[in-house]
């Protein structure tokens, strides 16, 4: 990603040791002023139609609605902290349905997170989109205003399966709108899939995996199906595949999409070389992060809180960081081991004891040692030199696994 130099001894004609004496200076220079990472996420509570299996904090929005909103969201940004030693990293507009509002709408809400906080050089700014809801406009507008990652939300290619979950597309609605962020330059995009399916089978996830794979997003994410408590589908009858049957389909989705150029970097995300979401990879890796909107949670400064849920309470309190955020705790030292352990455990690559013990100043084992040996000898775990991470086996059984590392 970064340019070749075009530095070298004999075209200078300066002396090698001076060249690294420059370089030594050069990079304690960057090192002192580096700055601390830190993710944003925006929550557009506003949707279309619910899905029967959405649990989020989303609803229908007048025009009215949605204008007086976008308001409440800009006084929060202008409200929030602001510490100079950040830099944002990425930026993710989530939902809800971000794309129904009105470009100039997500226009103002960037620009004004680019206002109040530094951003990095290459800062990774996605936007979740519903197919149905963007035409070339808008996604011209999108790119202009500097949304670099669109990721949509296609979950099957079979219209019966979508019909179930309640979604407002069909298939081919999604691939003009894939097409489309193309042509519009989105030259990094990512869709989500759903396995577990009421009535899916084998056969059909790997028909909508290979024919979603074969349009070449540079990202895919393949979610499974969970019932939430107080959604549509907590109160139905549903053809569940069964516990085998999903396990098969995990497995036959890591394959093939291996076989299509996607590396599977956490439990249900994949990408192309270069391309794994770099707001995934900091919420998994503990990276501070700052959420704006109805629910959004925050990770600052050792301190975690959470929004309010109530769309029109939030519209209400002017932005107030008082009057919005609930939930507020300072994380302990065992807190922030826990989710050093059970986050980081989601990412194919694991976790690190080097950095558990520069963090916490204590070894893996002399916190974990019993966890570790157990599953390592089960084969649930694999150990390394450094790394500790989850093997194919204890992926299929990874929520009791993880949950051991509450300590």
């Amino acid at each position: 990603m970064f340019p070749k130099s075009t530095n070298s001894c004999a075209e200078t004609k300066v002396p090698r040791l001076r060249i690294g004496s420059v370089r030594q200076k050069e990079r304690r220079k960057e090192q002192m002023e580096k700055k601390k990472e830190l993710e944003l996420y925006v929550h557009i509570p506003f949707c279309v139609r619910k899905c029967a299996y959405c649990d989020f904090v989303s609803k229908p929005g007048t025009s009215a609605e949605q204008k007086r909103y976008v308001e409440s969201l800009l006084a929060e940004i202008e409200k929030a902290e602001h510490d100079p030693e950040y830099e944002v990293v990425s930026v993710f507009f989530g939902g809800g349905t971000p794309s129904i509002l009105r470009s100039e709408f997500l226009t103002s809400i960037l620009a004004a997170l680019g206002e109040h906080f530094t951003f990095a050089p290459e800062t990774e700014i996605t936007l979740e989109a519903n197919p149905g809801t963007v035409d070339m406009e808008k996604l011209l507008a999108y790119r202009k205003a500097g949304f670099n990652r669109i990721s949509f939300g296609c979950q099957s290619i079979h219209a019966e399966e979508l019909k179930r979950l309640g979604r407002i597309h069909t298939f081919e609605e999604f691939q003009e709108s894939f097409y489309m962020a193309r042509k519009a330059g989105f030259d990094n995009i990512s869709v989500d899939l759903m396995s577990g399916l009421p009535g899916q089978t084998l056969s059909s996830l790997e028909e909508s995996l290979k024919t979603v794979a074969g349009m070449k997003p540079e990202h895919l994410s393949v979610y499974s199906l969970i019932v939430e408590m107080g959604t549509p589908f907590a109160d139905q009858k549903l053809d569940l595949p069964d516990e085998d049957t999903e396990r098969e389909m995990y497995e036959m989705t890591g394959r093939l999409l291996k076989d299509y150029g996607f590396w599977q970097y956490e439990i249900s995300n994949y990408a192309k070389k270069g391309y794994a979401c770099r707001h995934n990879r900091g919420y998994w890796e503990r990276t501070e992060y700052l959420g704006f909107g109805p629910s959004a949670a925050s990770l600052y400064q050792n301190r975690r809180w959470t929004n309010i849920r109530d769309v029109k309470q939030y519209m209400e309190s002017e932005g107030a960081a008082d009057r919005i955020r609930t939930d507020q705790e300072i994380l302990s030292e065992k807190d922030c081991m826990e989710e050093f352990m059970f986050l980081g455990l989601r990412m194919t690559q694991g976790v690190s004891r080097k950095k558990f013990f520069d963090l916490f100043g204590k070894r893996m084992e002399s916190v974990y040692g019993e966890v570790l040996k157990k599953y390592g000898q089960m084969g649930m775990l694999t150990v390394s030199e450094d790394q500790v991470a989850l093997s194919r086996a204890g992926i299929s059984v990874s929520n009791v696994i993880l949950s051991e590392f509450l300590l």
